[in-house]
């Protein structure tokens, strides 16, 4: 099974795909509107291949949807649709600075970081459904969990 991981933002939408069980960065998409991310991220799709999408649920740290919850259920909702596949969301919590953490101590610059973060921080998104899926007993390979 092949999944593709989203990062949603404001600004950017992180794509990240794993391959078996290892989760791997795609690219950063700059958004550039509703329609045109949605073809953008079908696009990928057809081209890896993917059975299904994970989306980052960015929850504030107590737990509590807000704002950016909300506008990232919206786009999972429209993704699934668009694609025709099922969506899951994943806590994405300090997602986006594990990922600028661990650009930076491999030593990538701020600027050159900028590009990349959010398909780094959609790879971890991805790694995080990926581990959840591994540890359930009784389900198969193949079987779409969310």
């Amino acid at each position: 099974m092949r999944a593709l991981g989203i990062d949603f933002g404001a600004r950017r939408i992180g794509v990240a795909v794993s391959e078996g069980q290892i989760a791997l960065p795609v690219r950063t998409l700059e958004r550039r509107g509703l329609a045109k991310d949605l073809e953008a991220l079908a696009g990928v799709a057809r081209e890896r291949e993917v059975d299904c999408v994970v989306v980052g649920l960015p929850l504030h740290m107590s737990g509590r949807r807000g704002p950016e919850a909300e506008a990232a259920e919206r786009f999972a909702a429209q993704v699934g649709e668009r694609l025709e596949l099922p969506v899951h969301l994943v806590d994405e919590r300090l997602t986006s600075i594990e990922a600028e953490r661990a650009l930076r101590d491999g030593g990538r610059r701020a600027r050159d970081r900028r590009g990349i973060v959010d398909a780094v921080a959609a790879t971890l998104i991805l790694r995080t459904w990926l581990e959840s899926r591994a540890g359930r007993p009784g389900t198969s390979e193949g079987e779409p969990r969310s």
